[in-house]
């Protein structure tokens, strides 16, 4: 199919063949024509399949045939909801991309920097809003922005958006929103509690799901080296110096954990930088821009990364610290093999991280093999119990609040990051990369 049979206006496809998409991705396919028509929507596709496309496009199709009601500053007409700073930001510059061949005013506000320009853009009125949940809170207790003509809502990144830590924020939003409204949610990964509760939200909502919970991209291969804890470090340095390991995103588990990573690898001689909650927006900046440009080869992040940072043909993903909570595994990962590029996710794993493990095959519905690497293998051998049928259990007694050639296709990216408990985020602009 081509975006031109999926029923979009000229000024979308003009702007889709300018930033040179021509084959809709299989989400696209699926929900934009719900969307067009006005059903509300949960939908659902791995990452780095064009779900900011496929909820955008049509939002902007409904805003661009309506005129805004009243006079004076423009109230947003559609709000989008993202979980961390860089997911935000990257939905808006998306979006702006999209719109600019139609007259529509958009604004992004989030948590991380100085709330001065963001009240001056929300003045002056917007047709879209994308925002994080505390940072648009913050604006709502100031009376700064009206939310009673919004006629679209999407939630991107929905299961973590209606988390245990977000519900709260959403919910306090919801309640300044029309009932009459269209509602889309998407995501990479839901969880059955969580769809149901969704479902309280939505109005006789049509569901897509083209491909199947927790899967992952078939061009990222997986591997685990098993390793004793004392000698992780230098199991890392051993591998960030192969001559195929490429442009590195390394996770580790806190933020305190990545800074020390971080250093370890520049004394070391190897160029990088972390990214986490307590890093400052421009140092968050700095360090994606440097990333991203090529000057820094190791991008070490805690899961404020996992989603919402779109590298390009980035090579290999490094699991330094296995997630708590497997889903968080496929988001990690999907950093790498994207729009069909193939990628490397590569895993450290020591005696204690085997019932982690084992939930990541559980959701993945098979088992990635542990490598021994040469000089690393752990002095008592790591057993992993086969993986059963595909699940999303977490390890037992944890708490998800404790957190993570063909034509070219628009494809998706997707973070973590919290900020006014658990909610901000944001990143370096750059071209959009999944329409």
């Amino acid at each position: 199919m081509s975006f031109e049979s999926l029923g979009l206006s000229p000024a979308l496809l003009r702007a889709l063949a300018d930033a040179g998409y021509t084959t809709p991705t299989p989400i696209q396919n699926e929900a934009i024509p719900l969307a067009l028509a006005g059903h509300d929507l949960i939908a659902g596709a791995q990452t780095g399949t064009g779900k900011t496309a496929a909820f955008g496009l049509p939002l902007l199709q409904h805003l661009a045939g309506r005129t805004p009601d009243g006079k004076g500053p423009r109230r947003p007409r559609a709000l989008v909801l993202a979980p961390t700073r860089e997911l935000a930001l990257q939905v808006h510059d998306s979006l702006r991309g999209y719109a600019k061949h139609l007259s529509l005013r958009m604004a992004a506000v989030y948590g991380g920097v100085g709330m001065q320009g963001q009240i001056d853009a929300l003045r002056r009125g917007v047709d879209v809003l994308v925002a994080t949940p505390g940072r648009l809170i913050d604006h709502l207790d100031r009376r700064g922005v009206d939310l009673s003509q919004v006629e679209v809502l999407v939630l991107d990144e929905a299961d973590r958006m209606l988390d245990m830590g977000f519900l709260p924020a959403i919910k306090r939003i919801l309640g300044g929103l029309p009932k009459q409204r269209q509602s889309l949610l998407f995501s990479a990964t839901f969880e059955t509690a969580l769809k149901q509760l969704a479902q309280q939200f939505l109005r006789e909502p049509r569901e897509v799901q083209v491909t199947p919970v927790n899967t992952v991209a078939e061009t990222i291969s997986h591997r685990a080296h098993p390793v004793d804890a004392a000698r992780k470090r230098d199991l890392l340095l051993d591998l960030l110096r192969q001559p195929d390991i490429g442009q590195t995103l390394v996770f580790s588990r806190t933020k305190h954990g990545a800074d020390k990573l971080a250093r370890l690898l520049n004394q070391a001689g190897i160029a990088s930088d972390a990214i986490h909650g307590n890093r400052n927006q421009n140092q968050r900046l700095r360090a994606l821009g440097g990333f991203k440009q090529g000057r820094i080869a190791v991008l070490v992040a805690t899961d404020v990364a996992a989603r919402g940072i779109d590298i390009d043909r980035l090579p290999t993903v490094i699991n330094f610290d296995l997630p708590m909570v497997a889903e968080d595994y496929v988001h990690r990962i999907g950093r790498t093999g994207r729009a069909g590029a193939e990628g490397q996710a590569i895993s450290l794993v020591t005696a204690e991280d085997a019932p982690l493990l084992r939930a990541i095959n559980k959701v993945l519905g098979r088992e990635v093999s542990l490598v021994d690497h040469a000089g690393f293998a752990p002095s008592t051998p790591i057993r992993i119990e086969a993986p059963s049928q595909p699940s999303r259990a977490r390890p037992a007694g944890h708490n998800r609040r404790s957190h993570a050639g063909a034509p070219r296709r628009a494809h998706a990216g997707a973070g973590a990051a919290r900020s006014r408990g658990g909610q901000g985020g944001h990143a370096a602009p750059r071209q959009p990369s999944r329409p």
